[in-house]
């Protein structure tokens, strides 16, 4: 199969598919690694249904993928930045969203996305506020039976005097909390809002303080999720956490190695990559779980040029690719996003996606493929 494809000069060349679709083989409840990917949501382009003509969410197509990612044995990592959580999608709608997944798919391992961005950005708030905002969804997430990724909080590192304010408030947030719940560490690469979270501007510095609060409320947190694109950062705290708190990469760029592990200590996995990459992931773990860390390998190292092209700078415009890929395998009938957001890459930035998606076999219908890569060229006038 052959396409014509522009370079970054504008000038065309054919291009041949050569690679070999990854079908997925599902996880079984015994695997070795907890596995979650976070899911995008699908706009619905007809509908503006938010301030500002923001459209309004596919729910059914929505849905369907996170029955896709259910049935491939993947836990759902739930109205996290993946589903534009903060860069589109909102608190109410999140919400919504939580409650949706919670009645389609019941059965299914879902965490859900706990914030404080009810909270405007445009407003100083108090440390009280924070406590409060981060308690109120705490409450409505619990209320639909929900579990709990304790997100990072944009009026908390704006609020907070230093790494005192950000014990006080994770320990009176986990406290209210019902089961053990994720913490997610965002690096401010993914937003640039968080600098200098956990009250200090290097690693070295703020490592300190989260192990602080993990140890003292160990009883309550299944794990932290860590999105610094750093294996080596990631190595050092997984070394230094107790051993009944999982560590969760949120490394798009070293997963395999992560997952992999070094011999002594493994993480699981909280990915936005595997949302494109969800029959990739089950296939490698479930090679895993088998003790074939070859096929592991041989089935994961492949796709980290495209994680890498997709989460390449800006970092935080990673969900184009995201939905851009899913828009080529099917999952959903348009390339719309939230609040616009498809128009935050270039169109080399969208060859290059299906070139390398094509390499490593994430390009599920290569037939379909080509026929939607060729109805954005045309909307480019190329």
């Amino acid at each position: 199969m052959k396409i014509r494809l522009p370079n970054r000069s504008g000038e065309f060349a054919e291009y041949s598919l050569t690679g070999e679709p990854i079908l997925g083989t599902p996880l079984t409840k015994d695997s070795t690694r907890v596995v979650y990917s976070a899911a995008h949501v699908v706009a619905d382009p007809f509908t503006d249904s938010a301030p500002m003509g923001l459209p309004g969410i596919d729910w059914d197509k929505t849905m369907a993928f996170r029955h896709h990612l259910a049935h491939l044995g993947l836990g759902i990592a739930e109205a996290m930045d993946t589903a534009q959580r903060g860069m589109g999608l909102d608190w109410e709608q999140s919400l919504d969203l939580i409650r949706r997944t919670k009645a389609n798919i019941p059965d299914a391992l879902v965490a859900n996305g706990c914030g404080t961005d009810h909270l405007a950005d445009t407003e100083a708030h108090s440390l009280e506020d924070v406590r409060r905002a981060y308690l109120e969804q705490v409450e409505a997430i619990q209320n639909v039976g929900g579990r709990i990724i304790l997100m990072a909080s944009r009026a908390l590192s704006r609020a907070a005097n230093g790494p005192h304010d950000y014990v006080s408030i994770y320990s009176d947030v986990l406290a209210a909390c019902d089961e053990p719940v994720i913490l997610h560490w965002l690096g401010d690469m993914f937003d640039p809002a968080l600098a200098g979270y956990w009250g200090a501007q290097s690693f070295e510095d703020t490592l300190p303080t989260v192990l602080e609060i993990i140890a003292t409320n160990e009883t309550m947190i299944d794990g932290i999720k860590i999105s610094l694109l750093d294996a080596s950062k990631e190595i050092t705290m997984r070394q230094q956490l107790p051993t009944t708190v999982r560590m969760y990469t949120g490394d798009d760029f070293n997963y395999p190695e992560l997952i992999g592990g070094d011999g002594d200590t493994f993480s699981h996995a909280l990915l936005g990559i595997f949302d494109p990459l969800a029959n990739h992931a089950a296939s490698a773990i479930s090679a895993l779980n088998t003790g074939d860390a070859a096929t592991f390998r041989a089935i994961l190292d492949p796709t980290v040029p495209l994680a890498r092209h997709i989460f390449c700078a800006p970092t935080r415009h990673y969900k184009t690719g995201v939905v851009f890929l899913a828009w080529l395998n099917g999952h959903q009938d348009h390339f719309k996003m939230l609040g616009g957001s498809e128009a935050m890459r270039a169109l080399p930035y969208f060859v290059d996606c299906f070139k390398l998606a094509d390499e490593c076999g994430a390009l599920s219908d290569p037939d379909l493929a080509c026929k939607r890569m060729g109805h954005l060229l045309k909307l480019y006038r190329v």
